[in-house]
């Protein structure tokens, strides 16, 4: 018996000594079968997170790849923080790079007082990024047009008072109502991927998501767990085709997770 307590004991500490390493770690993700003619770096769920103390490190890794255009798609801050002057220096350094386009995810919505929301808006004016507030903008890259859009729904699709039950769903009648219909050849920056299928049927040829950080534990490449307390979430990290139209899911870079290192991921559609 005290064979196996040792043996289990030696198992959790190099358990917890791999998922602490994972979780400092910031991978690089290439997708790069998709086409030539555009480059994008796609950065999701920075939350909290803090590469040696100020996220220069996502800046450097970005600037590697040398993207045409850089989407950030939501929670790039937790919904309890204050002080902004990490992100703010972060977007300064990749607007450098390249445009920044943003939305806002389920944590930007619910900022914790209604100044931190004024501050947090103060300073992305601030950083010269584009806020897609269900909104979009038309971007020329190598002769090709590009209607970037981005969408915000209800904040009733992720939570309803304390609780994750009966959550609002998202229709294409309800997109179509936020930012109207697509317009030539259209990249959609959505943060939640569960209405991965609406969104392509709205007509985005992609969209970039995140939100559920790849499930949060991946075994056998399989997410586990939603924000929304949901087991196995059809959407949680990769490309996933959908009629012939592409859901791009980031895994994200903040929150705890196993199995499922921090990443930014770069497509070349």
């Amino acid at each position: 018996m005290r064979y196996v307590v040792t043996i289990l004991i030696a198992v959790a500490v190099v358990l917890a000594v791999y998922l602490l390493c994972e979780n400092c770690i910031l991978l690089t993700v290439r997708h790069v079968k998709l086409g030539k003619r555009l480059r994008i770096a796609h950065i999701s769920d920075v939350h909290r997170k803090r590469y040696q103390g100020d996220n220069m490190l996502i800046a450097a890794r970005v600037g590697q790849e040398k993207p045409d255009l850089i989407f950030i798609t939501g929670d790039l801050v937790s919904r309890k923080e204050a002080d902004f002057s990490v992100t703010e220096k972060l977007l300064r350094e990749l607007r450098k790079i390249a445009p920044v386009y943003m939305i806002y995810g389920n944590h930007e919505q619910s900022l914790i007082t209604r100044e931190r929301a004024r501050d947090f808006e103060a300073m992305l004016a601030r950083t010269d990024v584009v806020l897609l507030r269900n909104s979009s903008e038309s971007v020329e890259v190598g002769g090709s047009i590009f209607n970037i859009c981005g969408i915000e729904p209800p904040y009733t699709t992720y939570k309803k008072g304390h609780g994750y039950f009966n959550l609002d769903r998202l229709t294409v009648d309800d997109i179509r109502g936020l930012v109207g219909y697509p317009i030539g050849e259209t990249l959609l920056l959505a943060h939640n991927p569960i209405f991965g299928s609406e969104y392509a049927e709205w007509g985005a040829d992609y969209t970039f998501s995140g939100h559920v950080h790849g499930g949060a534990v991946r075994l056998f490449g399989i997410g586990l767990l939603s924000p929304e307390r949901k087991f196995f979430p059809k959407y949680t990290k990769g490309v996933y085709d959908i009629g012939g139209k592409k859901l791009c899911v980031s895994a994200g870079i903040g929150k705890l997770r196993a199995f499922n290192p921090p990443e930014i991921v770069v497509y070349d559609i």
